[in-house]
């Protein structure tokens, strides 16, 4: 079982991040902008382009990609079943790395899921 902490790793990404949005405002805004736009509902939904999005993070092997991409997903209803499904996807491109990187999103989706009441 994976151990890995993405809710801190999220957290210092962002603090880590913070003086940069600070020093170059336009720059980092103008990032901001283009995430807000690429990943709007449009020909090709939110949900879906997140799945694209988490693949690619899986792809390149990016921890912190993962986290957040695994909890926009949480957040815009993807089911697991759907997750799983992009998750072959991944390892049918990628092979064994991708294979590690799926099993650090299934984790990822496990420990970021809302308390159940």
């Amino acid at each position: 079982m994976s151990t890995f902490d993405h809710a801190g790793l999220m957290k210092d990404i962002n603090a880590n991040l913070a003086p940069l949005r600070k020093s170059q405002p336009e720059a980092m805004g103008g990032f901001a902008k283009l995430a807000q736009a690429s990943m709007a509902d449009g020909a090709i939904s939110a949900k879906h382009k997140e799945l694209i999005a988490l693949a690619i993070g899986i792809s390149q092997h990016c921890s912190g990609c993962i986290g957040f991409h695994v909890k926009a997903l949480i957040k815009l209803g993807c089911s697991r079943a759907e997750l799983e499904e992009m998750l072959t996807v991944c390892v049918y491109m990628g092979g064994g790395p991708s294979l590690m990187y799926a099993s650090e999103a299934l984790a990822a989706w496990d420990k970021l899921q809302p308390a159940q009441e």
